[in-house]
């Protein structure tokens, strides 16, 4: 079995934004990096390039996503949580098992603002490799510069989705509510 062909420069992002736009899941750099002959960090530096000519690609734990324009938008909501490291896999988990998409997660840095993660996991299997690579990185939550505190965007098919996944996180105390309430 003959290496794939060596694709450069434009030829070769326009292979990756056509790999993008026609995939339903995120599309990691090493696959894309393989079907090149290129190396990962190319790859890297093309999605860089790519976005700098506002094509919308998005970089997650599970890889890259092209953002496609949605004739109909779901409903999203932001929550405002705050827990432990040890119990972001809970967290996630409590968000997806009511299938809901966990779009992003978001701290307010007192240097930098606001920093936002995409993250875009659907189900246990995401949140399972998110924590995995965690792990295998040793790489810090962002919730972990702001003692706990941190937004996420949930985007589901209707509201009610939402509301359930909302209401079992303040079940298990992981939302930042008002004291008064």
């Amino acid at each position: 079995m003959s290496e794939p062909r060596k694709l450069y420069g434009d030829q070769r992002r326009a292979y990756i934004l056509q790999s993008l736009q026609e995939s339903t899941d995120p599309v990691p750099a090493r696959a894309l990096a393989e079907k090149t002959n290129v190396s990962r960090q190319v790859i890297v530096q093309d999605i860089s390039l790519l976005k700098a000519k506002d094509e919308p690609i998005i970089a997650t734990a599970q890889g890259y996503i092209y953002v496609q324009k949605m004739a109909q938008k779901k409903p999203q909501q932001v929550i405002a949580c705050q827990h432990k490291p040890d119990e972001t896999e809970h967290e996630l988990n409590i968000i997806v098992d009511h299938g809901v998409t966990v779009v992003d997660v978001t701290v307010e840095h007192p240097i930098y603002g606001q920093l936002t993660g995409s993250l875009m996991l659907r189900n246990r299997k995401d949140v399972r490799r998110f924590i995995e690579k965690m792990d295998q990185t040793n790489a810090s939550l962002l919730s972990e510069l702001t003692e706990g505190v941190h937004l996420h965007t949930m985007e589901a098919d209707t509201e009610q989705q939402l509301q359930e996944a909302y209401q079992t996180l303040h079940e298990a105390g992981y939302l930042l509510i008002n004291k008064d309430e």
